[in-house]
């Protein structure tokens, strides 16, 4: 699948607030910082070998939002020719998921023995894409699927989602 004609869908549909939460500040010997603990980076923490065994190609990454690191996030995204798999952390929560207009459709799920809500994006199609965010000690880490619109009769995304989850979600940050 072209990542290019990729990332515009990806832009309106994944990235749920271009913003992340506020930095806290500490003191350390007098000195204040406001620098935030890093988030967990799928491009730099997924092996090969589990894109590999998922499916996708490697050396396809795409870091960011079409190529462009988006604030507040990590964003890494591999290809097959049947879908895109997109891996995202941030600081946000399930609650601001939820909460987000054009964000729909939550139900409970169970993936590699771990709980998320699933989720729909208002207005796209149900054959193209399926998104599921996990809650994190930092936030959350959202796993999403998005089936190749130039192939057909590919199965339902959320199938190929919880496919990809049995390998990848043992390893998200807990």
């Amino acid at each position: 699948m072209k990542r290019a004609g990729m990332a515009m869908v990806l832009a309106g549909l994944a990235v749920v607030g271009s913003a992340g939460c506020e930095a806290g500040e500490s003191t350390s010997k007098g000195t204040t910082t406001t620098a935030k603990p890093v988030l967990w980076n799928p491009c730099t923490e997924i092996p090969d070998a589990l894109l590999t065994e998922v499916g996708v190609d490697p050396a396809s990454e795409e870091k960011g939002v079409g190529g462009v690191p988006q604030s507040g996030w990590e964003i890494c995204a591999w290809d097959a020719r049947e879908f895109a798999l997109t891996v995202y952390t941030t600081d946000k929560t399930v609650e601001q998921f939820e909460q987000k207009p054009g964000n729909v459709d939550f139900r409970d799920v169970t993936i590699a023995g771990r709980s998320g809500r699933e989720f729909k994006v208002s207005g796209a199609s149900k054959d193209l894409g399926c998104d599921v965010v996990f809650p994190a000690q930092r936030g959350i880490v959202q796993l999403q699927i998005l089936n190749s619109p130039l192939e057909s009769g590919l199965d339902d995304p959320c199938e190929y989602l919880a496919r990809a989850g049995e390998v990848l979600v043992p390893i998200f940050p807990s």
